[in-house]
């Protein structure tokens, strides 16, 4: 769109997976919508770019989480997306001798023993009314526990102390796995390339004091008689997007939600056929601090690192180009340091670092999984708001981000309807 309309029916702020979903649902509504982004591109967290001519990297979600559920599998369908429904690299392919069977065996049983904890202490909670941090179901002495802390950092982007017990267990995963070859953000970008944009468009004030919401932006002002926000907690929670009036339970429910950090990097590998395709690299080295690397994405000549946690936001904060080196730095401590030399870096992520993110995706703080109902629900039936934070049971996944973005939709409708 080249110019930004003075009015419109209703604006969606953010044209992340939540923001499309909602514009593809007003389509057939008749009303004018618009939807503000702040990037000059679509699929927030979601962005796949080629990071050299022969590897495809998702920067942010690459994964069809719970895919048996996931309405972005319909959509690739329709869209002519091939969909890899492989099994994911992270349990059955493990590859090297620093992580042998019987400690992969062990460390299953550990992490499945720590669920099972976690699962009884939920329903507890539930019933006393008192949530808690997940880590508190890990069992003292465990030598897994520093890994299990890792796999949460994965998970949820923080380590078990940072999440609420009830939120941990309100997540729904079929543990279905499936993949987009040619990238999750590009089928996103795919979904959204009919929606009305308005791209570098940064929003900095919604005003619902009127009659009509007023939305200041970097491009101009413009009204709307509805608004759906779908903008990352961070940004809400630190106030980037300010309310007049206040909306000081919107603020205090996105600080509850806060995004933990997931980061991945991609290293091109020279002579690949020296590794399995799609296999998946770890050492046993007991500490929370460590990376997990999938060796060979679709047979492709490259390794992809993944960190989460306070480890990711160290290796943020120690510049561009650090995630790399430490994938490096890691995967030749595995497979010898003749490995050095057939690794370059190519990408890697810095969400923490990107000012329209400010980290990966939600989780509750211990207290506070009610929060997503909080920030869910509408205000004065003229603000919505949607993103994968609001999503009760799918939360953290672009699907749950997508689908929220449909529910807000269809609140606007309904709240039309009773006017």
């Amino acid at each position: 769109m080249s110019s930004l309309p003075s009015s419109v029916d209703v604006a969606i702020i953010g044209a992340g997976a939540a923001g499309l979903g909602a514009a593809n649902a007003l389509k057939n509504s008749g009303l004018s919508v618009i939807v503000l982004e702040a990037r000059d591109r679509v699929g927030g967290r979601a962005h796949t770019i080629m990071a050299s001519p022969d590897v495809t990297f998702d920067v942010g979600c690459g994964w069809l989480h719970s895919a048996d559920q996931n309405s972005f599998v319909k959509i690739a369908e329709q869209l002519n997306f091939e969909i890899n429904k492989s099994l994911p690299p992270w349990r059955e392919r493990a590859y090297g001798k620093a992580f042998p069977q019987d400690d992969r065996d062990d460390f299953i049983r550990a992490m499945n023993a720590f669920y099972d904890r976690a699962e009884q202490a939920a329903q507890e909670a539930e019933q006393s009314g008192r949530d808690g941090p997940a880590n508190v179901c890990l069992e003292p002495g465990n030598r897994w526990n520093p890994m299990i802390d890792a796999i949460s950092t994965y998970i949820n982007g923080c380590e078990l102390d940072q999440v609420s017990l009830l939120d941990m267990d309100a997540y729904e995963d079929t543990d279905l796995n499936w993949r987009i070859r040619r990238g999750y953000g590009t089928l996103i970008a795919a979904y959204g390339a009919t929606c009305p944009l308005a791209l570098n468009c940064m929003v900095t004030l919604i005003d619902h004091s009127a009659k009509r919401v007023r939305i200041e932006t970097s491009q101009g002002t413009l009204t709307a008689d509805r608004v759906i926000v779908t903008v990352p907690t961070n940004l809400i929670g630190d106030e980037a997007i300010r309310f007049h009036p206040p909306l000081p339970a919107k603020v205090d429910a996105a600080r509850g939600l806060p995004l933990g950090l997931a980061d991945k990097v991609t290293l091109a590998l020279d002579e690949p056929e020296a590794l399995p395709k799609e296999g998946n690299l770890r050492a046993a080295t007991m500490r929370t601090a460590m990376g997990t690397y999938h060796l060979r994405p679709f047979g492709q000549p490259c390794i992809e690192g993944f960190f989460g946690g306070r480890f990711a936001q160290s290796l943020e904060d120690a510049g561009p180009g650090a995630l790399a080196a430490e994938s490096i730095n890691e995967i030749v401590s595995i497979l010898g340091n003749d490995f050095r030399r057939k690794l370059k870096p190519l990408a890697e992520s810095r969400w923490a670092h990107d000012p329209f993110a400010r980290g990966s995706y939600s989780h509750a703080l211990p207290g506070h999984a009610g929060d997503r109902e909080v920030l869910a629900a509408p205000v004065d039936g003229r603000l919505f708001f949607a993103g994968e934070a609001t999503s009760p049971e799918f939360f953290s996944t672009a699907h749950g981000a997508r689908d929220s973005g449909e529910r807000a939709a269809a609140e606007v409708m309904m709240a039309l309807a009773g006017r």
